[in-house]
């Protein structure tokens, strides 16, 4: 059976010298099982890839990406109520609920109600918030240069348009679906 995705025979599959068991390993899953030449099943793999260089940088951080990414919005956009959170961060309401909530345990961000609608709640970064957050940024950087270190230059100006253009065409099947909102920006 020839998968529609198949990876042509004898295809380099890593561009590191220093990789060639793991490169061996991965050319026999590659001809062995059609899941690995799947492109759902590439990106799910790529992103346990990101988190685990993530945690490899960050250390002993309790902070975890979706986290990281929530104080980013945070900190070019304070006062985002959660709605505004979840359409820039693409998670639904709920899970932004309960980001918040343990950032506001772990004391980096703060909510308040709203002042121009009652009914909701607005974020903001604490001071410990900002400073955790501008410690994290150069360990964000590497661990993001280490996940494309391995493609070369043109290759990953590439790969982060191809993400892109997949992600605009698709963003509507999302169940949380990225969309610019409404910026709240009084509290």
């Amino acid at each position: 059976m020839t998968d529609q995705f198949a990876i042509p025979s004898g295809a380099d599959t890593t561009n590191s010298s220093d990789a060639a068991s793991d490169s061996q390993s991965i050319a026999e899953l590659i001809e062995k099982l059609p899941l690995w030449r799947r492109p759902g099943y590439l990106i799910r793999r790529l992103h346990q890839i990101h988190y685990a260089l993530f945690f490899e940088e960050f250390g002993d951080s309790d902070v975890t990406p979706v986290q990281y990414g929530l104080l980013t919005i945070l900190s070019t956009n304070p006062g985002c109520d959660q709605v505004t959170i979840a359409h820039s961060l693409g998670i639904d309401r709920t899970n932004v609920a309960d980001v918040l909530g343990r950032l506001v345990t772990a004391g980096l961000v703060q909510r308040e109600r709203s002042t121009v609608d009652r009914r909701s709640n607005v974020a903001r970064l604490t001071p410990k918030g900002e400073e955790t957050l501008a410690t994290m940024m150069p360990a964000m950087a590497r661990a993001q240069t280490r996940l494309l270190e391995v493609l070369e230059p043109k290759q990953r100006e590439d790969f982060v348009q191809t993400l892109m253009t997949l992600l605009e065409k698709h963003n509507k099947h999302g169940r949380a679906p990225l969309k610019l909102s409404r910026r709240e920006t009084s509290v």
